[in-house]
C-alpha cells in the first residue's frame, strides 16, 4: 500500500508576447498579477503544489525554448504537471496560448484557460478555445473556480455544480451558471510572487480595486467597482519590501483614487511606513485626469512615493472623445496634465489614434492633421512618456460589436489574433484615413517623441548633475528637476531603440499581405 500519496502539480503559464513592442522591456522585469492570484488560491488546496511560468520574464539561464517562450518539454520532464492553467489576459498572446495547450493536451495533461480574452457572451471565442487544446474554460474571475475545479478533477466527479465554466460534453457546448465576481477580498491570501519560477521581478504589480465605472466603449473592464481594504494593499507592499527587498511597484487598479477617503488613508499609511524604515519606494498608479482638481489627494500621493501617474488621455480630438464616451475637452486635459506636472509627478500619457466615429457622425480629418494635433497636445501638456496605440476590436467590447454590425472588422481568420496588440490596423478606418496611414502615423508621432538624439542628452544631463547644488534652499526640488530631464532622456532613447526593433520586425513579417487580403474580403 502506498503510504505517501503523491502531491499533484498545477502549473500556470503566462504566454509570451508575439511581437516586439512597447511592453517588451517592462515585461522582462515584472509579471501579470492575475496568474499569481489564481496560483496563490490553488496553493491553499491540500495535496497540490503550484508554480507560475511567465514566458515574458525568464532569467538568462531559465528554461527557454529555441523559438519562443519557455521550454515546456524540459518543464514537463523536470516537474510533470497534472493540470496546466493558461492565462489569456492579452488577446495578442492567444495563438501562443493555443500552441501550449495542444502541447500539453497531446501528453494527456488537463488544460484550463481563462482571462479577459475569453468573454462569456461570445460563443465563437469560447468554442474556438475549446477546439484548440483547452479542456475547461474559466469565464470570469478564477480564484473561487480553481479551488472548486481542481478537487473535482482529482476525484473525477460532476462539474455541473461549478459555476463559471465552459466545456464540451458529448459534442455539445456546456456552460455552467455564471459566477458572481469576488467581493470579499480579505478572505483570500495575499498574492505570493515566490510561485513565479525562473523570473527576475523588480517591478511588482499590486492592487486593491477591481472593476471600473467609466464604461468606455473600447474597454473590456466593466462592472461595479469592488474594493479591498487599504490595510490589505499596504500589508502586501510591506511584505514584499521586507521579504523580497522590493522597491518598485505598479498599482494595477484601473483608476487609483476611487473611494477617495480610503485612498488618502492608504497613502498616509504608506508615507508613515517609509519614514519609519527610512526607505523611499517608487510607485506608479493609473488615475483619472480630473483628479488634478483634488490637491489633497495629489499631495497624499506624492508623500506616499507615488512618483508616476499613467493617464488615459485617449485623444486630443474632441469628436473622438465623444465617440469614446469621454466627457472631457482637450483644452481641459492640457490644464489638468500640467497640474500633475507641477505636483512633481512623472506623467505617462496613453493615447488611441484613429478612433472610429459612429454612423451618422460627419467628421473627416486627414492623417497629417491628426498627427499635428497629437504632437502639439503632447508638447503642450508636458507629457513625460507616451504610449500610442490603434483601436483594437477586442472580444466583448461595445466598440467591437458596433464595428461588426457596420461590417468594418477585418477577418480574424486572415489577420490572426497575434496582431491584436494595438500596433496594427484591424478594421476599415474612417475616410480619408487608410489602414496604411494609421500605422504610419503611429511611427511618425512616436518617432518624434522617441529619438536617437537623446543619447547625447544623457551625457549632457550627467555633466549638469552638480547644478542641483544651486538649489541649496530646496535640494529636493533641484534633484527632481535634474532627475526628470535625465530620466526622460534615457527613456526616450530606449524608446527609440524599441521602435527601431519593432520596425525591423514589421518589415520581416507578412502583415502587409494579410492586410491587403482582409481589405479585399471586406469589399466583396
Amino acid at each position: 500500500m502506498d503510504l505517501q500519496k503523491k502531491r499533484k502539480l498545477f502549473r500556470l503559464v503566462n504566454p509570451v508576447y508575439p511581437q516586439f513592442n512597447i511592453y517588451s522591456y517592462i515585461a522582462h522585469i515584472t509579471t501579470a498579477l492575475g496568474p499569481v492570484c489564481v496560483g496563490t488560491a490553488a496553493r491553499e488546496l491540500p495535496g497540490w503544489d503550484v508554480e507560475v511560468i511567465d514566458e515574458n520574464n525568464l532569467r538568462r539561464h531559465g528554461p527557454r525554448a529555441k523559438d519562443e517562450g519557455a521550454d515546456h518539454e524540459f518543464l514537463q520532464i523536470d516537474r510533470p504537471a497534472d493540470v496546466v492553467g493558461l492565462y489569456g489576459g492579452l488577446t495578442s498572446t492567444i495563438p501562443r496560448l493555443y500552441k501550449i495547450a495542444k502541447f500539453y493536451q497531446e501528453r494527456g495533461v488537463t488544460v484550463i484557460a481563462g482571462g479577459q480574452h475569453f468573454v462569456d457572451d461570445d460563443n465563437d471565442v469560447v468554442e474556438n478555445a475549446l477546439a484548440n487544446g483547452i479542456k475547461y474554460l474559466v469565464l470570469g474571475e478564477a480564484e473561487e473556480t480553481i479551488q472548486e475545479l481542481l478537487p473535482v478533477l482529482e476525484r473525477g466527479s460532476d462539474l455541473k455544480n461549478i459555476k463559471g465554466l465552459a466545456y464540451i460534453e458529448n459534442g455539445k457546448l456546456v456552460r455552467t451558471a455564471p459566477r458572481a465576481p469576488v467581493v470579499d477580498f480579505d478572505r483570500w491570501p495575499l498574492p505570493d510572487f515566490s510561485l513565479v519560477r525562473y523570473s527576475n521581478i523588480t517591478l511588482y504589480p499590486v492592487g486593491r480595486i477591481r472593476g471600473c465605472g467609466m464604461d468606455c466603449e473600447f474597454c473590456t473592464v466593466k462592472g461595479k467597482i469592488r474594493l479591498a481594504s487599504p490595510e490589505r494593499l499596504f500589508e502586501h507592499i510591506r511584505i514584499l519590501v521586507e521579504t523580497r527587498d522590493a522597491r518598485h511597484f505598479f498599482i494595477v487598479d484601473d483608476l487609483f483614487g476611487q473611494q477617495r477617503g480610503e485612498t488618502i488613508r492608504f497613502c498616509n499609511m504608506l508615507r508613515d511606513y517609509q519614514r519609519e524604515i527610512s526607505v523611499r519606494l517608487d510607485i506608479t498608479a493609473q488615475i483619472r485626469l480630473d483628479k488634478a482638481k483634488d490637491a489633497e489627494l495629489l499631495t497624499a500621493m506624492r508623500e506616499a512615493a507615488i512618483n508616476t501617474v499613467a493617464i488615459g488621455f485617449e485623444s486630443p480630438i474632441e469628436e473622438e472623445l465623444v465617440a469614446m464616451k469621454k466627457s472631457i475637452r482637450p483644452q481641459d486635459m492640457v490644464t489638468w496634465a500640467r497640474v500633475f506636472h507641477k505636483f512633481g509627478f512623472l506623467v505617462h500619457g496613453m493615447f488611441i489614434f484613429g478612433y472610429p466615429m459612429k454612423d451618422g457622425v460627419e467628421f473627416k480629418m486627414p492623417a497629417s492633421e491628426r498627427v499635428r494635433r497629437f504632437k502639439k497636445f503632447i508638447s503642450d501638456a508636458k507629457i513625460d512618456t507616451v504610449q500610442l496605440l490603434l483601436p483594437v476590436p477586442l472580444p466583448g467590447t461595445e466598440l467591437t460589436k458596433r464595428l461588426v454590425v457596420e461590417n468594418r472588422v477585418y477577418s480574424r481568420d486572415i489577420i490572426g489574433w497575434q496582431y491584436y496588440d494595438g500596433n496594427f490596423p484591424l478594421f476599415n478606418p474612417d475616410p480619408p484615413l487608410t489602414s496604411e496611414e494609421m500605422q504610419l502615423s503611429l511611427r511618425k508621432i512616436m518617432g518624434k517623441f522617441y529619438r536617437s538624439r537623446y543619447m547625447l542628452s544623457l551625457g549632457l544631463h550627467i555633466f549638469l548633475f552638480p547644478s542641483i547644488l544651486f538649489f541649496t534652499h530646496n535640494i529636493n526640488l533641484g534633484w527632481r528637476k535634474w532627475y526628470r530631464n535625465w530620466r526622460n532622456a534615457w527613456v526616450r532613447f530606449a524608446g527609440w531603440m524599441i521602435l527601431r526593433g519593432w520596425t525591423k520586425q514589421l518589415k520581416k513579417g507578412d502583415f502587409g499581405d494579410k492586410l491587403k487580403s482582409a481589405e479585399a474580403q471586406l469589399l466583396k
